[in-house]
């Protein structure tokens, strides 16, 4: 481990360590065997997400009378945290069970629990969020995709893009105007089911890193859906969106400090087997000094986020505060990722190398779930 004397406090019940070691062992035998397949196909195969379900790592914080773990986040971020420990890039089960999940959990029908949670919880369907446009990221009040009711279904049309999951989603929630003269006020959440008359995929988009984490552009032509697929009230969308949003901005603040402490790991264990001018490259003072610096980020990071699990968990976890931790903390990820690199030398450029995937899997952590200049801006209505 790379603190000697420190344990989140978060951790302590020995039922998530038993879950810890079930879901570390789970990616080690069913996961990393198949990763380099994925990186080259571009997604991980779709049974995948049926073995994640088999294992119970799928919707872990929805209760068990919707086919979920019956447990809380923490459990959540236990499965998270043993899937990047395991060298994984990403797998889209953060958006399947920690943002679809719980929007349909907290604002959907019971009949609407009913349908989707139980088979997003086997894995027999895959959740993904449609949020962002070609012409719209993290200002949602400016979406275009519109939703307009016609009699008991709703007719929607637009374009969506970087959708994580698109290729493998069978249950879609889409932010769309209901009522496009209202701004805010008149978006809503519908939830499109994949095999809907007018619902089409696009392209499953290269990008810079996460190669096996399918992202897609995704279409609605006059794509009818009934009315009753909307979660909660007409034009209550982007409240919805706000209240959630501090979880899935604690999401990515955690990832981001696993990945620190994964660089530290890795780096060190590099710089004690390789010599340089006679001595091993961890006995250069500039190598130790900068280690020093990572391990100090990794750890601030680390305390900092595991209190806020704790708030989460109470409730109490507001905006601001998972704004600051979203944005420190990704940036800290992408300092510390970027020093380690410089400790491999050249073999940290090599696309073989676990840090130089962190690198570019990482980058992304800065811009998903509002990028980090909107966080700023967040956070500076709080001074």
């Amino acid at each position: 481990m790379l603190y000697d004397n420190y344990q989140s406090p978060w951790l302590a019940e020995e039922e998530l360590r038993i879950l810890q070691d079930a879901a570390e062992r789970f990616f080690e035998q069913e996961f990393v065997p198949h990763a380099e397949r994925w990186r080259e196909q571009g997604k991980v195969d779709r049974d995948a997400w049926r073995k994640a379900g088999e294992a119970g790592l799928l919707c872990a914080a929805i209760p068990g009378e919707y086919g979920g773990g019956g447990g809380d986040y923490r459990h959540e971020t236990v499965i998270m945290e043993a899937q990047l420990r395991a060298a994984l890039g990403s797998w889209g089960n953060q958006v399947h069970s920690t943002i679809v999940a719980p929007f349909i959990y907290h604002y959907g029908s019971e009949a609407q629990r009913q349908a989707w949670l139980p088979k997003m919880a086997s894995g027999e369907a895959v959740g993904a969020i449609a949020m962002t446009e070609p012409n719209t990221g993290s200002d949602l009040q400016s979406v275009r995709t519109t939703a307009l009711r016609d009699g008991d279904e709703y007719v929607l049309n637009g374009a969506k893009t970087y959708i994580t999951n698109g290729q493998h989603a069978d249950l879609v929630i889409v932010v769309a105007k209901t009522d496009p003269t209202l701004g805010a006020k008149g978006i809503s959440l519908i939830v499109v089911e994949a095999n809907t008359p007018g619902f089409g995929r696009g392209r499953n988009l290269k990008k810079l890193g996460m190669p096996a984490a399918d992202t897609s552009e995704l279409f609605f032509s006059d794509c009818r859906v009934p009315v009753s697929n909307r979660l909660g009230q007409e034009g209550r969308g982007f409240v919805q969106l706000m209240e959630q949003l501090p979880q899935e901005r604690l999401n990515i603040a955690q990832a981001a400090v696993v990945i620190m402490e994964r660089a530290v790991e890795l780096t060190l264990d590099f710089v004690r087997d390789r010599e340089a001018f006679g001595q091993k490259i961890l006995d250069f003072q500039n190598t130790k000094f900068k280690l020093a610096e990572c391990k100090t980020h990794a750890l601030v990071a680390r305390t900092f986020v595991d209190q806020c699990v704790l708030k989460l968990v109470e409730g109490e976890l507001d905006s601001t505060t998972a704004s600051m931790a979203k944005y420190w903390c990704t940036e800290k990820q992408c300092e510390v990722v970027d020093e380690c690199v410089q400790l491999h030398g050249g073999a940290g450029y090599m696309d073989e190398y676990e840090i130089s995937r962190m690198f570019t899997d990482g980058r992304v952590h800065k811009i998903y779930g509002g990028t980090n200049e909107i966080m700023k801006e967040l956070i500076s209505r709080s001074l």
